[in-house]
Order: structure tokens, then C-alpha cells, then sequence
């Protein structure tokens, strides 16, 4: 199983979007339980947290935070202690540098990057985007040799189309993969000042499409299969035919493990219920499947390629019903895309342009697939 281990919840960022904002402006509404009451740094020890591990078979770490190389010399202490099947680090990136040769012990590496530098920048703070880019240089320069993935975070001033192919075409430093997450359903004050149905329905919906497109068109003429994330996983459903749980995993197969050591099902709800144990005393091999989606979502026509989106949305709905449905209607609207693409690439597959594998990837790496 995934397993997030949140080493600090400090940050050496205050980017615009932070999902921070959901604990500040919750008002008097919130459906779930709060406990925000553990500590900035790990409290347990690596001992109990390699005697919970090895009841796993297959254990997956992904280092979080807050910003997790913040605690690079314990992530180093991790690795070298803890066997896992594979290391996974969501970082901002400032700190990349402070790896080392450690940085080639990761099978994944999710660096925040929204885009170009007057985008990032914009976001993320002034200087932000030189330094990240720096670091991702010298990663590969290093020999690094896992996956590296952009994962941009998505909102009224992101151009999707022109910051996909940035990211993935600029001449400074391209990115081998793109993942993106949309700013929504994350707090309660935000929704009523954002406009996003229009934005979406205006910008977002549209260039999905557009970059859907071109991403087909690309097979077509060069044979290759862009690491686009969200495009990625739901075409390799769509040309298996194969029903989907949550793709992020969260409850089901991937879960957080936050400073104090309790496990929660992701860490974006490391301060909210439902807790589902504690590294102490609860068995690895009893949480799998200890959570599911509910409605609206199994009873929705696309639920079966969906998968649900985002469990905590789904608990929490904190725009309300009306702003649920319209986030939605971006799934909806990305799943159409694809669908609508599917005898074009099921084509190519056929004709040997491009094979089935070229759809592989690590499930629940930390790219939720849905945005």
C-alpha cells in the first residue's frame, strides 16, 4: 500500500491557493471532526514506524508535509533504516539541493511548479520559480533516473494549454511528466468570490479539450505518449475497459501517516476525521478498504472511469451542493475528451504507432489522475 508520511507541517512557502485556507475560513460549517492538536514534527519514533511497516508486503513511502526537505536529514535516516518497495517525495523543490545522492534513491519526485516564471511566480512568490528550476537542473545533471513530474496547481490564472506544453517543451528545463490539481472545494469563504463555473466554462473546459487534442495529435506524429497524468490514466482505463476505484487511493489503498503518528486517509485531512488508527497499534493489513466515496458519486453515470475525485470533497462538500456539481462538470467534461479521442488511439494501438504500455505508470503516486 501508499503510505504519505507527513514529516513537518511547516512551510517555506505561503503560496496563494495553500489548502491552509480551509481550516481559516471554515465559519461556523464544518461536517467533520477537527484535531489539529499534533505537533509541527514527528513525534513517534522510526522504530515504531519500521514495526508498522513491515506487516506490509509492499510498502510505498511518500515523504510530505508542510514542505518535507525541511527534515532532509530525516528523510536520509528514513531511507537508510526503513525498507521500502519504493520512495516517493511531493516537494516544492527550494530545497531539492539538500538530497544529495539520496535524490537518486526516489522512484518518483513531484516538484510544485504551476507553469512559466511569471505564472509560478505569481502563485508561489517572487523568485520561486529560478530557484525550483535550478534545483531541477542539477537533479538531472546528478544522473537522476526516476520519474520527475511537474504537479501544478490549477485556478482563474492558469492558461492550462499554454502551461502544459511549457512545462513539458520549454527549452530551460522540460519535465518528462504534468500532473495537475484544481483550487477548488478546498475552503468555504473562497467559493463565493471565485466565479469558478464561468471561468471553468469559459477557460478550463475548453482548453482541456484543446490539450486533449493535441496530445493525440502528438501520438500520431511522433509515436509517443506524453506523460500528460490525468490524460494518462483515464485513457489507459478507457482502452482496457476497466472500472476505477478513488485514483488517488485515499481509504482504500493509500494513507496518511501524520506527525503524532495517527493514520488518516490523506493528508490534505491530517486535521479532520475520520482517524483509522494509529502506527502503534493498528495492523497495516486492516486498512485497506476502510473507506469509500459516497453520494452523489456511485449512483453518477461516469463513477466507473471517475472513480470518485477527491474523498475529502466528497465528505466535506464545502461549496455546497451547487459548487460540488460544478466541479464535476469539469470531470465530466475531461472524461468526455477522452472518450471522444478513444478510436483514434485505439487505432494507432492497432497499427503498432503506439502500444498499450506506453499507458503504464505507478497508481496512487501522488497524482490524484482526476483533477
Amino acid at each position: 500500500m501508499r503510505y504519505y508520511v507527513t514529516l513537518t507541517t511547516d512551510c517555506n512557502l505561503r503560496c496563494e491557493y495553500c489548502y491552509g485556507k480551509c481550516l481559516e475560513d471554515m465559519g461556523g460549517h464544518y461536517p467533520l471532526e477537527v484535531d489539529c492538536g499534533f505537533p509541527s514534527r514527528i513525534s513517534y519514533s522510526l522504530e515504531e514506524l519500521a514495526d508498522f511497516l513491515m506487516k506490509d508486503p509492499d510498502p510505498v513511502l511518500i515523504f510530505y508535509g508542510g514542505e518535507p526537505l525541511l527534515e532532509a536529514e530525516l528523510i536520509k535516516r528514513i531511507m537508510d533504516s526503513i525498507p521500502a518497495s519504493a520512495f516517493i517525495i511531493q516537494t516544492n523543490g527550494l530545497l531539492l539541493n539538500s538530497l544529495g545522492e539520496y535524490a537518486n534513491g526516489f522512484h518518483t519526485i513531484l516538484v510544485s511548479l504551476d507553469g512559466d516564471e511569471r505564472l509560478t511566480d505569481s502563485y508561489r512568490g517572487t523568485g520561486t520559480y529560478k530557484r525550483v528550476v535550478g534545483n531541477v537542473k542539477a537533479l538531472k545533471d546528478g544522473g537522476f533516473k526516476g520519474e520527475l513530474i511537474a504537479r501544478m496547481t490549477v485556478a482563474e490564472r492558469t492558461e492550462l494549454y499554454d502551461q502544459v506544453l511549457w512545462l513539458l517543451f520549454n527549452e530551460e528545463c522540460p519535465f518528462p511528466a504534468v500532473h495537475w490539481q484544481l483550487d477548488a472545494l478546498f475552503g468555504v469563504r473562497d467559493y463565493g468570490g471565485r466565479r469558478f463555473s464561468e471561468w471553468a466554462e469559459r477557460s478550463y473546459n475548453p482548453q482541456v479539450r484543446r490539450l486533449a487534442g493535441f496530445w493525440v495529435d502528438y501520438m500520431e506524429r511522433e509515436g509517443r505518449v506524453l506523460r500528460i497524468y490525468p490524460f494518462l490514466g483515464l485513457m489507459r482505463s478507457l482502452l482496457r475497459g476497466e472500472r476505477a476505484k478513488l485514483r488517488c487511493g485515499a481509504g482504500w489503498i493509500a494513507f496518511n501517516i501524520r506527525t503524532d503518528g495517527k493514520i488518516t486517509p490523506c493528508p490534505v485531512m491530517a486535521g479532520t476525521g475520520p482517524f483509522l488508527g494509529d502506527i502503534r497499534r493498528t495492523d497495516p493489513r486492516d486498512l485497506k478498504d476502510a473507506l469509500q466515496v459516497s453520494e452523489p458519486c456511485p449512483s453518477c453515470d461516469i463513477f466507473g472511469i471517475c472513480g470518485g475525485r477527491c474523498l475529502y470533497a466528497n465528505l466535506t462538500k464545502l461549496w455546497g451542493d451547487k459548487g460540488f456539481a460544478e466541479v464535476c462538470g469539469t470531470v465530466r467534461n475531461l472524461v468526455g475528451a477522452l472518450e471522444a479521442l478513444l478510436p483514434r488511439v485505439r487505432e494507432m494501438v492497432a497499427d503498432g504507432i503506439i502500444s498499450l504500455e506506453d499507458f503504464e505508470y505507478m497508481e496512487c503516486n501522488s497524482c490524484e489522475i482526476i483533477p
